[in-house]
Parts: C-alpha cells; structure tokens; sequence
C-alpha cells in the first residue's frame, strides 16, 4: 500500500477519533481545499486555503450529526487518491436528512503532503435539505 494511501486512511481515522489537529498536520502549508469550486452559496464547499483556513471547514461540519461515513473504497492514481464515501447525516437545524455516495479527491506533493482536497458530491440534494 502506498504512503498516500495510508495517509488518507490515517485521516479518515482521525476524522473518525474527532481528531481535527491530526488532519490538519497532513496538510500542505498552502493547500488548496475544495479547488476548483466555483459556486459560494453552500458553506462546507467554500475554497480554502492553507490548514488554518481548512480548520473552518471541519467547525461548519457542526451542522450536521453524522448517522454514516463510511470509507468503502481507495482508488490511487499517479500523485491522487480518490476515497468512496457512504455518507448520511442529519440537519441539526431542521431534522432533514441527507444521504449519498461520494467521492474524495486527495493530492499529494512530492513530500507526502496533502496539497489539493475536493468533495465530489450532489450538492444539489445537500442544498435542498439545508435551505
């Protein structure tokens, strides 16, 4: 198994243990987290850059409770990871529920570090249950 493999796996383990400070330390000095996201209206996508500004990211996960996450899958190629995810959650603020399969996309740079992160989701569904 790889080292990208098994740094993904660590930070899925981590995010699993609450461990927030642990993910953060796989991170690139200035990674970019949700690159390539053009849209601002759901907060949990909003571009990022750099660990403290990803930190953000984990806080808005405070919406939710998490009934599933699930990693099912690691697919690696060349210097990318992409994780399938089964996930299904609870909006605190309304009770709805949100259910999906998707994916991850994790960068790595030469070092090991994470330098690019992406959801690849049905924002679509997740914007209806959260307005």
């Amino acid at each position: 198994m790889s080292r990208n493999v098994e740094t993904v796996k660590a930070a899925y383990a981590a995010f699993g243990r609450g461990d927030i400070p642990a993910i953060l330390a796989l991170l690139a000095d200035d990674v970019a987290w949700e690159h390539d996201w053009g849209a601002a209206t759901l907060k949990w996508y909003r571009s990022r850059r750099g660990p403290a500004d990803v930190a953000g990211f984990f806080q808005t996960l405070a919406d939710f409770d998490f009934l599933l996450f699930e990693p099912a899958n690691l697919l690696e190629g060349g210097n990318q990871v992409v994780a399938v995810i089964h996930v299904e959650l609870t909006v605190k603020s309304n009770g709805k529920r949100f259910k999906d399969l998707e994916a991850h996309l994790w960068t790595f740079g030469p070092d090991g570090k994470v330098t690019g992160f992406r959801h690849l989701t049905d924002t679509h569904q997740l914007a209806m249950v959260t307005a």
